[in-house]
């Protein structure tokens, strides 16, 4: 029997140290990642819309519940709607977390409305080569922006009232007093130049970063976001309840890319594709209306139309134009059923055509409708009209081949022998009918005309 020797040696805790080594490692790099600063970037780029508006407030609102320590703002914009710049700026004032804004990548630009936002932001920042102004207010249907002004002068409160100063139409005055008040105010909110923010807005006037710099339009002029952070290390930031001095050494950044309510959003309500939404919401009902029961023109319609309307509410729409258009297509289709040999359908390509330039302004950068569809829907309706006129045409040339005045000319049989007065065979049936010579059963007769229900025949070939 075999005995097994167990040799009882000592413990070495060399694997459970190491196991805590690393813990406590862990442990510390959790605490550092949780204590160091974080920064929400957010990116403006393209025309500032609805779809830009709601995503910038959602975000800012989302980085504040979130903890976020500071929030910077890239922005490459040409401008856009009054509206939405309006809410993006409240957003900003409102908001308890710094707001940096940096005008980047090199090349980049925050004009008119953009140029709103870097006033409003606690920080302003430029990258090299970037520039900011141009900030005057184009109106929908007044004809493009107001007209070039004289030079101000030094009084500030006679800039800032600008009565008898800004020559043009009542509402371009009113447009241009209200955003140069708005920018003044934003100006002297964040201690920026406010001559030169009145400048951009009355003048149209642009400053490149370095120039910006030196005239106390920005704060920084930064190569990249690590420069930013770098100089906005320990600098004094004013809120609405407080001052604070940012950390910004060692910070984590969290980018916020555009989520699908956004792209939706922003689908839905560029101005061509909301053009094209309505075009076919009006066809839809309209073949609907003229096909009742086809069930998809109408609902395919209708749920166009719907998302067009929307789309319209939150742009600035000219009503005259889009009454144009419905009146310029119910028009065309009419033409098909109203015997006005084109004058119905060739009035509606006018009204068509007119709404359209009409609909949306196009001095608002990223917010017109393109010519070349224009074009195309104003040509396809000059081809459904000219359709519309070839085939009534040919209908009208056309002999008649139904009712009474189809039997005139056609070939009847003789049912029985008669001398004047008989039964004859057209088309199947039976018709009383006279004829100017006598008719033997199963000769073949001609229709001369039709009286009541008696027809007039005469033998083939007399």
């Amino acid at each position: 029997m075999s005995h097994v020797r167990r040799t009882n040696r000592p413990h070495r805790p060399w694997g459970v140290l190491l196991s805590a080594l690393v813990g406590a490692w862990a442990l510390a790099a959790v605490a550092a990642t949780s204590g160091a600063p974080s920064a929400t970037l957010l990116p403006v780029s393209g025309p500032i819309g609805p779809a830009t508006s709601d995503f910038f407030v959602r975000k800012l609102r989302d980085a504040q519940e979130s903890g976020a320590d500071l929030i910077v703002v890239t922005i490459d914009t040409p401008g856009g709607l009054d509206t939405a710049m309006r809410d993006m700026v409240q957003a900003i004032l409102a908001s308890e977390v710094p707001v940096v804004t940096y005008v980047s990548p090199s090349g980049a630009r925050a004009a008119s409305a953009g140029t709103f936002l870097v006033y409003a932001s606690h920080v302003a920042a430029m990258a090299p080569a970037t520039n900011l102004g141009a900030a005057t207010p184009v109106q929908i249907g007044a004809g493009g922006p107001p007209s070039p002004t004289p030079q101000p002068t030094d009084d500030k409160n006679e800039k800032a009232d600008g009565a008898g100063e800004v020559p043009g139409s009542a509402i371009e005055r009113k447009a241009l007093n209200d955003s140069i008040a708005y920018i003044r105010g934003l100006a002297e909110l964040r201690g920026r130049n406010v001559e030169w923010a009145e400048a951009a807005v009355r003048e149209g006037a642009s400053l490149p970063a370095d120039e910006a710099l030196e005239a106390g339009v920005v704060e920084i002029v930064a190569n990249d976001i690590p420069d930013l952070l770098r100089q906005l290390d320990d600098r004094k930031v004013k809120l609405r309840s407080k001052e604070i001095s940012l950390a910004t050494e060692g910070t984590t950044l969290h980018e916020v890319e555009p989520d699908w309510r956004t792209n939706l959003l922003s689908l839905i309500t560029n101005p061509n594709v909301a053009y094209l939404l309505m075009l076919i919401g009006i066809y839809g009902l309209l073949l609907e209306g003229y096909n009742p029961g086809a069930v998809l023109p109408g609902v395919v319609g209708a749920i166009s139309l719907l998302l067009a309307l929307f789309a319209f509410q939150v742009l600035s729409v000219n009503y005259a134009g889009l009454a144009l258009i419905a009146l310029g297509v119910i028009l065309i289709v009419a033409e098909s059923f109203v015997p006005a040999f084109g004058t119905l359908g060739l009035g509606g390509i006018v009204a068509f055509v007119i709404g359209s330039v009409l609909l949306l302004d196009r001095e608002v950068p990223g917010f017109s409708i393109a010519w070349q569809l224009i074009a195309a829907m104003g040509l396809a309706g000059a081809l459904v009209l000219l359709a519309i006129v070839s085939f009534a045409v040919r209908a009208r040339r056309r002999p008649v081949v139904s009712g009474v005045e189809g039997l005139t000319r056609e070939t009847a049989e003789a049912v029985e022998d008669f001398e004047r007065h008989g039964l004859v065979r057209v088309h199947g049936e039976l018709w009383s009918a006279v004829s100017s010579a006598p008719v033997r059963a199963g000769q073949l007769l001609r229709v001369r005309s039709v009286d009541g229900l008696v027809i007039q025949v005469e033998p083939i070939g007399k």
